[in-house]
């Protein structure tokens, strides 16, 4: 047990003083910027050799790209945590603003880098990579060389990183303050409230159905009055990334999140296909969970609900102590690093008026530290995302002195060590409950997640496949987007709730990212994944965190692949992997049944 007091209000004045307007963050972005004209410079300048003395150059490059890599990072995840903060904040999204244009500016000049990459023979580019100090990079920088090879010219490259800034990423930040507006009306103690979207979120896990009906029906009607907006918005996102896409002669709207997340289309389908295979037991949790709460099938506001009449809270210290505790038992290494996230208040948790839905990790490398953002309400399901952003944490802080260009590793594995995290502290939770009740409350809790990875991921992935086939032909309605969402709702979940959540695609935010296409397999990808090396370790026992840091390292140097082969011995192009994984997840629904049969 600790003796700290733990707060659960982020410090964000060690990383810049002053928030919005710190004079040090300015700063910061004046030298950023500085830094990227002087990086354009120096490939505007390159004049290829065509012989393993281009290295020299390329050396100096390399070094000048770390710097500017991490000085936009740090900078973007400042603005990132003043936003999450405080919706409110108009001076964050200015900063937000300057940063995508910065951002755009270094990837007008990486394409330019990128692009000289390819001018480079292959028996030249064998040199350059027998060199030591190119070794440890060859992955990455050939990853880049071939991409670059699949692109368009730099100047066209160049246009469209321009034009994004105003065009494509304004979309994604015009989402951000939409939803920044929107309150939703609830009613507390006979008193009408105004929450913002976060808040209201949190209700949907109340005990009480009738509640969660209430905050359901004024967060539909809250999202439909905004309806129009956010369809437009969504609309000349997914145009501009289309007509990029067509522009660079690719026919198929998953190769760039293929690419982007390391995997190949096979790795995908036979995901996928298992899952789907295998929902018979998911659908037997839904009518059971139904039966237990008295009503026929349970609505979309129901899959939070908790089990039994259970009012009990886990404050923030109870959770963080928790959570270092179950660490600890895992690994050391794991532990300590949630005990300095936790003393050093990387952690923004309070539940307060005008924060930002969700929750997320974010990484300060020239800092070195973490900040985790998240509204802590001390339910079982705030621990355990409190958990999963730990995780997430700790990924970064695995990698620490690897070259910046072998920290990019994708959506995918990030997952993967997220919920590697939560599994540990959510099983311990089950094995340690003091009885039946609790345990079958904990459970409960714990398979909400399994139905959320592999039913509601699945209708946002059918849902964004759909959506992309129709845009193609044209602009996408609201009213059409809710039956898209609703259809692919309908598949994923089997039929089995009773009333759905047309309006999911305006609600989730992850629809409206810019950064990376498709944000929704990865999730389900990390889940599973993580499953089979939580397997593995359990069998090992003491001593696999090394292990498990080691496959933390390589995980953006080498496609997911050539990962699970290296550390785990499996073929993910293979069913034989995903079914252990799926038989895994849902022996916690066999037991949640046998546990509840007479109930």
């Amino acid at each position: 047990m600790t003796a700290t007091t733990y707060s659960d209000v982020w410090n964000l004045d060690v990383i810049f003083k002053g928030g919005s307007d710190s004079p040090e963050f300015a700063d910061h972005l004046k030298i950023t910027s500085e830094l990227i004209e002087l990086f354009q410079t120096k490939v505007n300048h390159w004049t290829l050799l065509h012989t393993s003395e281009d290295m020299v150059y390329l050396k100096e490059l390399l070094t000048d790209f770390e710097q500017v890599g991490q000085k936009l990072r740090q900078a973007s995840a400042f603005v990132s945590c003043l936003q999450a903060q405080n919706t409110d904040d108009k001076k964050a999204y200015s900063h937000d603003a300057a940063v995508t244009g910065l951002s755009a500016s270094f990837q007008t000049a990486l394409s330019a880098f990128d692009n000289l990459l390819t001018s480079i023979s292959d028996e030249v580019w064998s040199q350059i990579l027998a060199d030591d100090f190119f070794k440890e990079l060859s992955y990455s920088l050939t990853e880049r060389r071939e991409r670059a090879k699949d692109k368009l010219s730099k100047d066209e490259e160049a246009i469209i990183s321009a034009l994004g800034v105003d065009g494509y990423h304004s979309w994604g930040q015009l989402y951000d303050l939409i939803v920044g507006k929107i309150k939703i009306t609830v009613i507390e103690n006979g008193e009408e409230k105004k929450l913002s979207v976060g808040q209201a979120a949190n209700k949907f896990s109340n005990p009480d159905r009738t509640v969660r009906q209430s905050v359901f029906k004024n967060w539909e009607r809250a999202w439909s009055e905004q309806s129009d907006y956010l369809a437009k918005t969504l609309n000349h996102l997914s145009g501009f990334r289309l007509n990029v896409y067509k522009k660079r002669g690719w026919d198929e709207v998953l190769k760039e999140p293929l690419t982007i997340n390391r995997m190949k289309p096979e790795t995908l389908e036979t995901m996928w296909t298992v899952i789907s295979e295998n929902k018979q037991l998911l659908v037997a949790y839904l009518n059971r969970k139904a039966k237990l709460l008295g009503v026929e099938k349970l609505s979309w506001f129901d899959l939070d609900a908790p089990y039994g009449k259970t009012e009990s809270k886990v404050s923030y210290q109870e959770g963080a102590e928790f959570i270092e505790e179950n660490f600890a038992l895992f690994g050391e290494k794991m532990a300590t690093f949630a005990k300095k996230a936790f003393e050093e208040q990387w952690i923004e948790g309070e539940d307060r008026p005008g924060k930002a839905p969700g929750g997320f990790c974010t990484f300060f490398p020239e800092s070195n530290q973490s900040r985790i953002f998240m509204t802590y309400s001390g339910t079982p399901s705030n621990v355990s995302t409190l958990a999963h952003e730990l995780g997430h944490g700790f990924h970064t802080y695995a990698m620490k002195g690897v070259h910046h260009l072998n920290r990019a590793y994708a959506m995918n594995v990030a997952e993967t060590a997220s919920t590697f995290a939560e599994m540990i502290v959510a099983d311990a939770a089950v094995k340690k409950a003091k009885d039946e009740e609790e345990k079958l409350v904990l459970l409960d809790d714990k398979i909400q997640r399994t139905v959320a990875l592999l039913m509601n991921i699945h209708a946002r992935f059918l849902f964004e496949t759909s959506f992309y086939e129709e845009r193609k032909k044209g602009q996408v309605s609201s009213e059409r987007l809710n039956e898209l969402m609703e259809a692919a709702q309908k598949e994923a979940y089997c039929e089995a709730l009773e009333e759905y959540h047309p309006l999911f695609w305006a609600s989730k935010l992850h629809f409206f990212i810019t950064g990376v296409p498709f944000y929704n397999f990865p999730y389900t990808f990390g889940y599973l994944f993580s499953l089979g090396i939580y397997a593995q370790a359990l069998e090992e026992g003491t001593g696999y965190e090394e292990k498990y840091i080691a496959l933390l390292r390589d995980t953006a140097s080498m496609t997911v692949e050539d990962l699970a082969e290296k550390h785990l011995q499996v073929n993910l192009t293979q069913k034989d992997f995903w079914e252990k994984a799926v038989g895994l997840c849902l022996d916690d629904i066999k037991e949640f049944l046998q546990l509840t049969e007479d109930k």
